[in-house]
């Protein structure tokens, strides 16, 4: 729990955000205080008046065209690289001070904690950067320099003059993923921190700084609180909001809309909000022997992060006629998340998030019943810290309460959601996919179709693979402007060569 509060009693204080150029002693602090398990953070975050905002801008972007630009593709992979090499290793400082502090201010068990982020690490080192450029560009030299276009001529790739990261603090180090893209494409970067999260992003710069100090100047990390700004913060924001040309955003679709009213309408605007996940377990793993394996996949993806991720699961249709019924698939996951809650605990809810779940249980167990007289029913205690409700009768795609709480429906046949998912087109990313084959590329045709951007295994659902096309859209294309040079002004230029007749 975050509160924004003077401090009581001794506790550890860190310092946020990257500010190069900037005088700590200049700048207004103010504490955020994150209290767990008798433990206490006190992490200070910078506030910077609208002549800092503007002197840091000024000196991230003049960094950016002197070390950023002209660095060769090659050598920024190489230097993320070093970085995530360091994150991986359990000794290094930098990991020791996220393994120590990211559970007390996410509130997510360590373990899981510790696992997610080896994950995202392995994500970003170098064989799979070339892969994100690659993904992108059919040769990501165009990010270094022109090369010939298939139609003729030549073409370049150019990032943003100024890049603007909005976070979200749902999900433990979300800011790598827009961090990294701003650096493949060599744009200069300020990212503005999520009170909820507000530590990793200052780490990772400061570490890249480290391992490659070109690159200490052409990016840096501040914070203004969330919701109507006033003072220096407004002032400050407005600045940035000004210069940025390219604005990447994590958060609610309400936070997403107001941080739009406040951007020239001249600005990209990147958005990354509500997502609704769900799954799907066709017949074909519903034998004695998968279905339990596959229940198990399936709750991790139930786990991981406590369903706050965009693409975690909500809902999970499976298909009636195999040995293994719906129902007994839905027992073998409320066993499996009964498991998991034994080695990576469910975070402690809050008055509210508490008050959410148990509305969410009633509303089932109030449900009026179906046509056939079946209704949602909820599986093992009231109380646990997890909840798995079974539906024999059809139900819709609509979140959950979250901090896992999971609804399994029995269809006839997976086709049987497609409308229901279609229903949701605005809201779809991931689906978490149990089937054989042939129907993995009919079903990934429907769904594709229906509008779900991202299609996973169980188990993988919260795992995107490098160079994925988070929302549909492109990781890099988006934030580039393409510059070409036409073949007639490569031909008109051949007799004006000095080795021309």
């Amino acid at each position: 729990m975050m509160q924004a509060q003077a401090p009581e009693r001794m506790a550890e204080r860190l310092r946020a955000g990257y500010l190069p150029g900037l005088d700590d002693n200049q700048l207004r602090w103010q504490v955020l205080v994150f209290e767990r398990a008798g433990k206490r953070l006190e992490v200070e975050v910078p506030v910077l008046s609208s002549a800092q905002m503007q002197a840091l801008t000024a000196r991230v972007r003049a960094a950016a065209q002197r070390q950023l630009q002209p660095m060769p593709l090659a050598e920024i992979v190489a230097a993320i690289d070093r970085a995530m090499a360091r994150l991986l290793d359990p000794a290094d400082p930098y990991r020791r001070q996220i393994d120590a502090w990211l559970p007390l201010v996410c509130g997510y068990d360590a373990a899981m904690v510790r696992l997610g982020l080896n994950g995202l690490f392995k994500t970003f080192r170098a064989p799979q950067l070339w892969r994100f450029a690659g993904e992108d560009f059919a040769n990501p030299a165009v990010l270094d320099g022109f090369v010939p276009a298939v139609k003729g001529g030549a073409v370049r790739a150019y990032g943003p003059g100024l890049l603007l990261h909005s976070w979200a603090g749902n999900v433990p180090a979300l800011s790598l993923w827009s961090l990294v893209c701003g650096l493949l494409v060599k744009a200069p970067s300020i990212g503005k921190l999520a009170s909820a999260e507000p530590l990793f992003a200052g780490w990772f710069a400061r570490l890249l700084a480290e391992v490659h100090p070109p690159l200490a100047d052409c990016l840096a990390v501040v914070w203004w609180p969330g919701g109507a700004q006033t003072g220096d913060s407004a002032e400050g924001a407005q600045v940035l909001y000004a210069q940025a040309d390219t604005v990447m955003a994590y958060g609610s679709n309400q936070t997403l809309a107001a941080l739009r009213q406040q951007l020239p309408v001249t600005t990209r605007f990147l958005p990354h909000g509500h997502k609704l996940g769900f799954g799907m377990v066709g017949a074909a793993a519903l034998d004695a022997v998968k279905a339990p394996a596959h229940a198990r996949l399936a709750a991790w993806d139930v786990m991981r992060y406590d369903q706050q991720g965009c693409y975690s699961p909500h809902v999970f249709y499976v298909e009636r006629g195999a040995t293994v019924a719906p129902r007994a698939f839905a027992d073998y996951l409320a066993a499996e998340l009964a498991n998991l809650q034994q080695r990576f605990a469910r975070r402690p809810l809050d008055l509210e998030e508490g008050a959410g779940l148990a509305r969410w249980q009633q509303s089932l167990e109030w449900r009026v019943p179906a046509d056939d007289g079946a209704a949602p029913q909820l599986i093992g205690p009231a109380d646990a810290p997890w909840s798995v409700a079974y539906s024999d009768s059809l139900e819709p795609l609509a979140p959950t309460a979250l901090y896992r709480s999971i609804v399994v429906v029995g269809v006839d046949s997976l086709e049987q959601a497609l409308p229901l998912v279609a229903a949701q087109r605005d809201y779809l990313q991931t689906a978490g996919l149990a089937v054989g084959p042939e129907d993995l590329y009919r079903l990934a045709g429907l769904l594709g179709a229906a509008g779900v951007t991202r299609i996973s295994a169980l188990g993988a659902m919260g795992v995107p693979e490098a160079g994925w096309h988070h929302d549909g859209r492109f990781s890099l294309l988006d934030l580039v402007r393409m510059t070409e040079i036409d073949a007639a002004a490569e031909a008109a230029a051949q007799p004006l060569a000095r080795y021309a007749d």
